[in-house]
């Protein structure tokens, strides 16, 4: 959701923030995120372990990266080539988010699927993850949106989410050599 937000204000120079602008972001991560949801869940079909599940934290956050670049000659140049802010907006929408974000849309389904250890627990195991994702969610969007888009740049708040998503994916794999944990 942090990302969903600073996505307006990445588009707002270029775009404005008119109700095409974000209509093109939410379309964009709606199905951004749906498509992830469908490739982390049949990514974790075959042998699940956390080794893979870090890495799509690490490569979530290398697809997120050149955004701090590239996304004002981007969002230039289309701004340039296409008249209409609908089109200009959706089309820079799809270029600078979908890859990032069909990666962090593989995470939860992933995560499901380590977590479940027998069919009878999927449904409770599922429901509280994603309670705490929606939870995790609300209070990003209200700590981003409150605070630190008053506090931080934009590249600055997108470097803070690289990192988190490399540490946590490091963590992961330091954990999983560590411990053996390559198994579900």
């Amino acid at each position: 959701m942090s990302l969903e937000l600073l996505g307006g204000r990445i588009l707002a120079p270029y775009f404005g923030s008119s109700i095409y602008v974000w209509g093109s972001i939410i379309t964009i991560f709606m199905l951004s995120l749906a498509s992830g949801y469908l490739l982390g869940g049949r990514w974790s079909m075959y042998n699940p372990s956390i080794t893979k599940f870090s890495w799509i934290f690490v490569v979530a956050a290398i697809c997120l990266y050149p955004l701090t670049l590239f996304a004002e000659p981007v969002m230039a140049n289309i701004f340039n080539h296409v008249e209409d802010p609908r089109y200009g907006s959706l089309l820079a929408s799809g270029i600078l988010f979908i890859v990032p974000t069909v990666f962090l849309g593989m995470i939860s389904p992933y995560s499901v699927r380590l977590l479940v250890d027998n069919v009878e627990h999927s449904g409770m195991v599922a429901g509280g993850l994603y309670f705490v994702s929606t939870l995790g969610s609300a209070l990003g969007t209200l700590f981003t949106s409150f605070y630190f888009v008053l506090i931080f740049e934009i590249n600055e708040l997108l470097l803070c989410m690289v990192a988190t998503l490399v540490i946590l994916g490091l963590t992961g794999l330091t954990a999983s050599k560590l411990v053996g944990l390559n198994t579900k």
